[in-house]
């Protein structure tokens, strides 16, 4: 979940992020991350019962760990 800072032009700058599981706030200093994190967003498709809404989350590496360890394929890890 992201909170904004509005600013006078049409520029938004992030001022907070917080998982959207555990609720743990993302540290963002002057606009820039200084954490990372998984952001997601999908528009679901008419073959979807979600047909056009856009659904958007973050997640915290912690969270984002807990999440893929029960896949029953691993996420593809390229180094």
């Amino acid at each position: 979940m992201r909170q904004y800072k509005e600013q006078i032009v049409t520029n938004k700058e992030i001022e907070k992020i917080f998982c959207n599981k555990c609720g743990k706030e993302i540290k963002v200093e002057n606009g820039i991350l200084k954490e990372d994190m998984l952001e997601v967003q999908k528009r679901w498709s008419y073959f979807s019962s979600k047909d056009n809404e856009v659904h958007s989350f973050d997640l915290c590496e912690d969270c984002y760990n807990q999440l893929i360890s029960d896949f029953e394929i691993p996420v593809e890890n390229e180094v």
